[in-house]
């Protein structure tokens, strides 16, 4: 066999695990509570109050009220574990990060009572989040 033969081969290798990669980052991602989560969106053509913004928006079916409190360390760990990385070299810089989750896809901006939503807001210090109130 020659060099020629196997190139195409091997880049297809690599194109499939590139595909897995990208399916696995796609899927549910871990949080504290072991809720399954998966990413709706990200937003960052709406300006926030405190400049760019980056609004992570979060899926996580069965969302209730009660979940309040273990929310808190979820977003937390949203932001720090996956949101933070992802904005590494964005332009311009957000200066904040808004972790969203909702118990239903809402189109963002449109207001929807019976959905369960919470947000959180973080600033960006030393490659940390750092929790804001709204």
């Amino acid at each position: 066999m020659s060099h020629r033969s196997t190139f195409p081969i091997a880049l297809l290798i690599l194109v499939v695990l590139a595909a897995c990669k990208e399916d696995k980052v796609k899927g549910a991602i871990d949080v504290p509570s072991g809720r399954e989560v998966t990413l709706i969106d990200v937003i960052t053509t709406a300006k926030g109050p405190a400049g760019a913004t980056a609004r992570f928006r979060f899926l996580v079916p069965g969302l209730t009220h009660a979940d309040a409190e273990t929310s808190v360390a979820d977003m937390q760990a949203l932001c720090e574990s996956y949101a933070l990385p992802r904005t590494d070299g964005t332009v311009p810089t957000p200066q904040q990060i808004v972790i969203s989750l909702s118990s239903e896809v809402v189109p963002f901006g449109e207001a929807a009572p019976e959905v369960v939503q919470f947000f959180e807001a973080y600033s960006l210090e030393g490659g940390a989040c750092l929790w804001q109130p709204f």
